[in-house]
């Protein structure tokens, strides 16, 4: 495993807070994508458009904080304790395979493993105790 990071979620207004975290903690913010800027984006409203599908703030020594907006139009509803995931970043396709079968056993699969339009091998769980997991390979290339 390479490092964890969590991952907050917001009911629009990630923008907001990412930026208010900058401004307590410092750092710089290294991606900056609204739904708009992804395949399928055009399809939504003008204002999900502009909402953040993702937002990373570097603090520290290479320390990340990752956000997004949950969307109404998409069904999601912000209640505490779904509002964050915990990213792990693996090294390689097998420990990816192995870390999501093991976290989602007796728990709930969210987005099952697949290679991503970002260029990496990607799913989400819930595990058996209700914490929500993304579990994320890089890949080296970004053709997938």
């Amino acid at each position: 495993m390479i490092n964890t990071t969590p991952y907050l979620h917001f009911m629009g207004n990630t923008e907001e807070a990412m930026t208010y975290y900058k401004s307590v903690l410092g750092g710089e913010f290294t991606i900056f994508q609204r739904f708009k800027d992804v395949p399928g984006g055009e399809k939504m409203s003008k204002e999900d458009q502009e909402k953040f599908i993702h937002i990373s703030l570097m603090v520290g020594q290479g320390h990340i904080i990752m956000a997004t907006d949950m969307l109404e139009s998409m069904g999601h509803t912000l209640i505490a304790g779904n509002n964050y995931h915990i990213c792990i970043h693996t090294e390689s396709e097998a420990e990816t395979d192995r870390i999501f079968e093991a976290l989602s056993s007796g728990g709930k699969v969210e987005m099952p493993l697949n290679k991503t339009f970002w260029g990496a091998y990607f799913g989400m769980c819930r595990d058996r105790f209700g914490v929500q997991w993304m579990i994320n390979y890089e890949f080296k290339s970004t053709k997938i």
